[in-house]
C-alpha cells in the first residue's frame, strides 16, 4: 500500500496521523477527539490514500494524510522577439517626429525603427513605429504604434522599463510614462530616463516590470518620478513610491502640461531640463504640514470618511470594513475556521481591487494544499482530474501564480518575513501579508521575558511594516485560555483570551473571532474591535454556511425561534 510519491511530490512521511491504512472511511485526526465520548469512534471522515487527502463530514475540514518534501519551482519562460533587419525611420516618420520636438539623432540613439506589423486592432498589416526594448545590451521586448495610435507589445516577451540600460553608472534616474517622454528628455539631454512599457492604469497594482528591472535601482540615490498629471498616472506614482521606497523618490510636475513632450513643444529643452533638475522630494516621513495633506482634508470636509475596502460577502460587508496599512488580530477556537477565513477575505480583496497576499503560514503545508484551496475558492469550485491544463485551469493558475505568494522557510522569525515581505512589496507590490499563526512567527530579537512588553514590541512591529509599505496584515492567533459553559460547550473566546490579551485588544486596529457551531453546521465571524467606527460594529454578527467543493463560505441567515409560538400551540 504505502507510496514514495504523489503527483510529483516526493512523500516525507506516509500516514502521519496514523489511521488504518487501506480503509475508505475512519475517524477524523482534527474533531474526534473533541466530539462527545460516544460519538469519538464515529467513522465520520473519508480518506482517499490516491490523493493523499482526508475530508471529514462532520466539521468541514480537509486534511493530509502524509507530509512531503518540497518541489523545487519553474521559472517563467519569455519569448524573444525575432531578430529581423532593423531599418531606421523613413523621411515621412522623421518629419512626424519632428512635430513632436524629437530628433533625428535621438531617433537613432534610442534605435527607433520602422516596419510592418500585423496589428490586431485594424486586423491588418500597418506600417509601425517601433520601439525596441533593451536590457543587458539584448533585445527584449518590441512596442508597436500605427498612425492610429493603436499599440501592441511583443505577445509573450518579458515586460522590462523602455530604455533600461541607460540608467547604468548613474547616480539618478528619471521614470516617465512613455516612450515619447523618454525622447523628449534624451533631447534635452537628460540620457538616463526610461519608461514604464504599457502607460498607467487607475489600478497599478501589477508592475511586473518593476520585478525584472529591480536591480537596476538598487545603486540609486535619486529616483525622479515625471508621470502624468492625470489621475492614472498619479496613481502609478503612489504605487512607484510605495515600491522603490519615498527616501529616495522624486516629484517632477509640468503645470499646464500633461507630459514631458508636451512641456518641452510648449517651453523647450531649457525650461524641461529645469523641470527634472528641481524635482521636489517626497514629503518627509514622520513630518506632516497642513499643505501636505490639504488635499485629504478637503475631501474629508466634502465627503467625510472615506469607504472600507470590502470583501465582497454581503452579510459581513455589512458590519466590517477596513483600510490599508492597518493590522487585523483573527482569533477563534482551533479547528474554527480562521484560516479559512482569512483566505476568503483576501480572495475578496483580491477580486474586489486587485491586491495581492504574501502568506508567512508555518502551520498550513504541505504548500501546495494551500495554494489548492485558494484556487478553488478563485474557481468557485472543485476542479477535476479533465481540467487539467484546459483553458480555465491555466486560466486561474496563472491568477494564482501572480497574485498570491507563499514565504516558504526552514525557520520563521518575525523579522525574516517583514524582510521577505517587504521585497515582496517592491516586487510583487502585494497589498495584504499573513501571518498564520503568530506563535509560529517568533520575534527572536526582543529578549524580554516578559508576555505583554513582547507583545507590545511584536505588534508594533507590525503596525510599523503595514504603514511603512501601506500593506493590510492579517495575524492569526490561537487562545490559549479557553473556558466552558454550564453545559460543557467551549465558550467564545476574545481577544483577552490570546497570551498577552491586554496589549491585544489596546493595539490591534481590528479584532475578528472566527467560531463554528458543530450542531448547526454553520460558521460564524464576530466583530470583536473596529478601531474607527465608519468601518464597523463591534458586537455584530455575519453567519456562514462552508460550502465543500469550493471551500467557500456562503452568508446564511440562522432561524431564531426563541419566543415563537409553534405549530401546536
Amino acid at each position: 500500500m504505502q507510496t514514495t510519491e504523489i503527483n510529483g511530490f516526493a512523500i516525507e512521511e506516509f500516514n502521519v496521523h496514523s489511521l488504518e491504512e487501506g480503509k475508505k472511511q475512519g475517524t477524523c485526526p482534527v474533531c474526534s477527539h473533541n466530539r462527545k465520548p460516544k460519538n469519538q469512534k464515529a467513522k465520520c471522515a473519508s480518506y482517499d490514500w490516491e490523493r493523499g487527502l482526508g475530508t471529514c463530514h462532520n466539521c468541514n475540514t480537509s486534511f493530509q494524510l502524509h507530509t512531503y518534501k518540497r518541489k523545487g519551482k519553474a521559472e517563467k519562460v519569455y519569448v524573444k522577439p525575432e531578430k529581423v533587419l532593423m531599418k531606421a525611420p523613413g523621411t515621412k516618420v522623421e518629419d512626424w517626429f519632428k512635430t513632436r520636438g524629437i530628433s533625428k539623432q535621438t531617433l537613432s540613439d534610442l534605435k527607433v525603427t520602422e516596419g510592418p506589423e500585423w496589428m490586431p486592432q485594424t486586423g491588418k498589416t500597418e506600417n509601425v513605429i517601433k520601439f525596441n526594448y533593451f536590457m543587458g545590451g539584448e533585445l527584449t521586448n518590441v512596442k508597436y504604434r500605427d498612425g492610429r495610435k493603436n499599440f501592441k507589445l511583443y505577445k509573450g516577451a518579458e515586460k522590462v522599463f523602455y530604455n533600461i540600460d541607460s540608467v547604468v553608472g548613474f547616480e539618478y534616474c528619471v521614470i516617465v510614462e512613455g516612450e515619447m517622454d523618454v525622447l523628449a528628455l534624451h533631447e534635452a539631454g537628460i540620457t538616463n530616463a526610461i519608461s514604464v512599457p504599457n502607460g498607467a492604469t487607475l489600478n497599478s497594482n501589477n508592475l511586473d516590470y518593476l520585478d525584472s528591472c529591480i536591480d537596476y535601482f538598487e545603486d540609486k540615490d535619486k529616483i525622479i518620478l515625471a508621470v502624468d498629471s492625470d489621475e492614472a498616472g498619479q496613481a502609478l506614482q503612489t504605487e512607484l513610491i510605495r515600491r522603490l521606497g519615498s527616501e529616495v523618490c522624486h516629484i517632477a510636475t509640468f503645470d499646464d502640461c500633461k507630459d514631458a513632450n508636451e512641456y518641452l513643444l510648449k517651453y523647450g529643452t531649457d525650461k524641461l531640463t529645469e523641470r527634472i533638475t528641481t524635482a521636489k522630494p517626497v514629503p518627509l516621513e514622520n513630518v506632516t504640514t497642513f499643505r501636505d495633506i490639504e488635499d485629504e482634508i478637503t475631501d474629508f470636509v466634502r465627503n467625510g470618511f472615506k469607504k472600507g475596502f470590502q470583501v465582497g460577502l454581503s452579510n459581513f460587508d455589512e458590519i466590517f470594513s477596513t483600510y490599508t496599512g492597518q493590522f487585523i488580530t483573527v482569533t477563534g477556537i482551533p479547528s474554527s475556521g480562521k484560516s479559512d477565513f482569512v483566505d476568503q477575505m483576501v480572495v475578496g480583496y483580491n477580486a474586489n481591487y486587485g491586491w495581492k497576499t504574501a502568506f508567512a503560514s508555518p502551520e498550513n503545508v504541505p504548500t501546495y494544499l494551500h495554494a489548492h484551496k485558494l484556487m478553488r475558492k478563485t474557481w468557485q469550485g472543485m476542479p477535476t482530474r479533465d481540467d487539467i491544463g484546459g483553458d480555465r485551469w491555466n486560466q486561474i493558475a496563472d491568477h494564482c501564480n501572480s497574485n498570491y505568494f507563499h514565504i516558504d522557510m526552514e525557520r520563521y522569525t518575525l523579522e525574516s518575513v517583514l524582510k521577505k515581505a517587504a521585497e515582496l512589496v517592491k516586487r510583487k507590490g502585494i497589498k495584504c501579508l499573513v501571518i498564520d499563526p503568530f506563535n509560529k512567527v517568533r520575534d527572536v530579537d526582543c529578549k524580554t521575558e516578559d508576555v505583554n512588553r513582547y507583545t507590545m514590541e511584536y505588534l508594533s512591529k507590525i503596525e510599523i511594516f503595514a504603514k511603512k509599505y501601506d500593506v493590510l496584515v492579517f495575524i492569526v492567533a490561537h487562545p490559549t485560555k479557553m473556558y466552558k459553559d454550564k453545559d460543557g460547550k467551549i465558550e467564545e473566546p476574545t481577544m483577552y483570551n490570546i497570551k498577552g490579551g491586554g496589549e491585544w485588544y489596546d493595539a490591534s486596529y481590528h479584532g475578528l473571532l472566527v467560531h463554528r457551531d458543530y450542531e448547526a453546521k454553520t460558521v460564524k465571524c464576530k466583530v470583536l474591535k473596529v478601531k474607527f467606527q465608519n468601518l464597523g460594529e463591534n458586537g455584530a454578527e455575519a453567519h456562514f454556511k462552508w460550502e465543500p467543493k469550493s471551500g467557500c463560505f456562503i452568508p446564511h441567515e440562522p432561524v431564531n425561534l426563541d419566543g415563537q409560538a409553534m405549530p401546536w400551540e
